[in-house]
């Protein structure tokens, strides 16, 4: 088969009879389409992913075991011996797509089918049966530690705490939601009003598992295939994905992981739709609360009922969270540390203006007036270009902001790259370039070896003065190289939490359909295409940026730092390596001596009290992220609630957390040097870059 198309994007034998496993789907099913696709998964893969791994019996472990995970993510299904029946297939997988004769995608489909209506039987007997409330009970929360359950009994065990704990956690959110409007009474655990109540959460409970349930049974054969497929990309590594035909709409979703109306990215994780990032200027971001790494466990409407979306499909869950611009939506949250909020968002449109570079001049304690520049994305209008438009840019807009702080006569400048998810590669050569007199900035290897070195061609330097770069977990892609390069050249300190995301290749489309014969796309649909990982980043020092990350020059107290956020956390990442050094001269001009300066910056961090707070907090939320077995009776859940609620609470008064929900108390506008005011890694930067803090002695100018 010729090589397909690609599209850049920066951002066997078995003992089961095939026959037995696919009697209970709808006709409509095409075998020969999803033959195709096995076919040209199995050919491309190996042929065009970065790695080039041969497809083998190792590979189809990794996918094996990607595909149980999202067949049943938190183990609320399948008994140990239906894995047992599965693992027959786990090496065979590589053998299935070459010989287009697919089994797996139909056995776990099947088995998984049976389990859920087993279950489905147990919820209205488990539920009429009742529950002792005051009994003292555990569930663990954590997937990971869960063991399928043996039998039918120990799942039919398992599902009776599965419900009293959603019946408990639904009758604390409603004395939750009465306490925020100063209506909640104290109630006896043995009066009439708590049966009321807690018979009223029950009846909430049965009717949103019974949807749940039915929803799960509503997938297509070809939904499991599809994730079948997608487990199979996914074996190579965490960015390799095969999407299947959807409208226009949905493909974007799955290109950009963008939400319409709220702004964020998401992503689908052992059962629960996570939130990676949150976009710039967007609902979300203007509002708030929603963070990195939140888990959205319901969605609502104003007035409406909670949908719980935990086990649901992530493009399912995209279309109870859209929305047309202006109306409401009420996320419920599990926050990191444990803590549960509901979060009311105005869906609206991504405010443009919010997502350009922008700037400030800030003061240090000494007078010093120091410029302050953030980068929110690397953004690029390449449609006004392609047109032979001017389409604004982030490097014209920070080539701009930079010249206007140089006009205020600036001493020292704050670049910061917190949040920023990347974009356009070209913008973070570009903007290098501003700070630096030319020279290599990023090295990309393609998956045939070949190495090609990105340079700035411009010995122009636009600011030349003494220069701080801040970074944090979600920092990724673009931002990495700028921050990178910068450090290699001992043009910046770098200040930050543990290390950066560490994402360090690049993604093209592979069109499955294009440059087949003309007979083939007409006997079917369209076969989906085939985002792969076809490069990679390497700093210019030989060492790349997947993996690792940027580590930071001076490491401060983070509240991220207990997430296990980036790609040294994610799945079949592709692993840390380096190729050779460029050659570079370093820079000449005003720098920091990086020995001294994270002496200055430590000394200073330890007698800071937001740092300790922050640092303090990050303890306590790492213990309670470690206490994963979740009380399920009525002292033991209230009183975790409440010590959750107690640390949030100190947190919030202490400026680390925003935790108002009313439309009033939303986040405002307000000034960005105002904004600045109370941020920590902004107020250590102006003091390294101040007099007291040791210009003149952790800053050197090389001759």
């Amino acid at each position: 088969m010729r090589r397909l198309t690609l599209i850049l994007f920066l951002f066997y034998t078995t003992l089961i009879p095939i026959s037995s496993w696919a009697k209970v789907f709808p006709a409509e099913f095409n075998t020969g389409r999803n033959q195709l696709i096995a076919y040209i998964l199995s050919h491309q893969l190996p042929a065009q992913h970065f790695s080039h791994e041969p497809f083998d019996d190792s590979l189809s472990r990794a996918a094996f075991d990607l595909f149980i995970r999202q067949l049943d993510p938190r183990k609320r299904f399948l008994l140990q011996s239906d894995i047992d029946q599965l693992n027959a297939f786990a090496d065979h997988i590589d053998d299935e797509l070459k010989r287009g004769r697919i089994i797996l995608a139909d056995a776990g489909a099947e088995l998984l089918n049976d389990r859920i209506r087993q279950v489905q039987k147990y919820i209205d007997p488990l539920i009429e049966q009742g529950f002792e409330f005051s009994q003292e009970e555990f569930l663990e929360g954590d997937p990971k530690k869960i063991a399928y359950a043996q039998d039918a009994e120990a799942l039919k065990q398992r599902w009776h705490k599965i419900l009293k704990m959603q019946i408990l956690g639904t009758y604390f959110d409603e004395l939750d939601e009465l306490k925020k409007k100063n209506q909640e009474k104290q109630i006896d655990n043995n009066s009439s009003q708590f049966s009321e109540r807690i018979a009223a959460a029950t009846e909430k409970v049965r009717k949103r598992v019974h949807r749940s349930l039915d929803r799960l049974l509503k997938q297509t054969r070809q939904d499991h295939y599809n994730r079948y497929f997608d487990t199979v990309a996914r074996a190579f590594d965490p960015h390799t994905t095969y999407m299947p035909p959807t409208s226009k709409e949905d493909f974007n979703i799955h290109m950009s992981g963008s939400l319409e109306g709220i702004g964020a990215l998401l992503r689908e994780e052992d059962g629960m739709i996570k939130v990676v990032r949150i976009i710039p200027g967007s609902a979300a971001e203007r509002q708030g609360q929603l963070e990195g790494e939140d888990i959205i466990l319901a969605v609502s409407e104003t007035n409406g009922e909670p949908v719980e979306i935990t086990d649901m499909r992530i493009r399912d869950a995209v279309s109870y969270i859209r929305g047309p611009k202006g109306t409401e939506v009420k996320l419920t949250v599990q926050k990191p540390d444990g803590a549960r909020m509901v979060i009311p968002i105005t869906r609206d449109v991504v405010q443009i203006e919010e997502t350009y570079v922008k700037s400030t001049t800030l003061k240090t304690n000494e007078n010093k007036k120091i410029g302050y520049l953030r980068i929110p994305s690397f953004y690029r209008d390449f449609a006004a270009n392609g047109n032979g438009e001017n389409g604004r840019n982030a490097t014209a807009d920070t080539e701009k902001e930079l010249t206007k702080l140089m006009q205020e006569n600036i001493q020292g400048l704050i670049l910061d790259l917190r949040n920023n998810g990347g974009g356009a590669l070209s913008d973070a050569v570009l903007i290098s370039g501003l700070f630096l007199p030319g020279g290599p900035v990023v090295q990309v290897k393609n998956s045939q070896g070949m190495i090609r070195v990105l340079e700035d061609e411009d010995p122009r330097v636009t600011y030349s003065g003494p220069l701080i770069v801040l970074v944090n977990q979600f920092s990724a892609s673009a931002s990495e190289i700028l921050a990178a390069a910068l450090q290699d050249y001992g043009r910046a300190l770098v200040i930050g939490g543990k290390h950066t995301h560490g994402k360090g290749t690049v993604q093209a489309l592979l069109d499955m359909n294009r440059n087949l014969p003309l007979l083939q796309l007409k006997k079917y649909e369209d076969l989906g295409a085939l985002k792969l990982t076809i490069q990679k980043f390497y700093r210019i020092n030989g060492g790349s940026t997947q993996f690792k990350g940027v580590e930071p020059d001076l490491v401060v107290p983070s509240l991220l730092d207990n997430l296990e956020s980036g790609e040294q956390y994610m799945e079949n990442s592709l692993p840390w390596d380096q190729v050779e050094n460029v050659g570079f001269d370093t820079w000449q001009g005003p720098r920091f001596d990086i020995t001294a300066a994270k002496e200055q910056g430590r000394q200073w961090i330890k007698t800071n009290k937001q740092f300790q707070q922050i640092k303090e907090e990050a303890e306590r939320t790492k213990k309670r992220m470690e206490k994963t077995q979740l009380a399920i009776d009525l002292e033991g859940m209230k009183q975790e609630r409440e010590e959750v609620a107690m640390a949030r609470e100190k947190a919030k008064k202490a400026g680390l957390f925003n935790e108002e929900t009313d439309d009033e108390n939303h986040k405002k506008e307000i000034p960005l040097g105002k904004e600045l005011e109370d941020d920590p890694f902004v107020q250590v930067s102006l003091f390294l870059l101040g007099d007291k803090g040791g210009t003149n002695q952790v800053i050197t100018q090389i001759q």
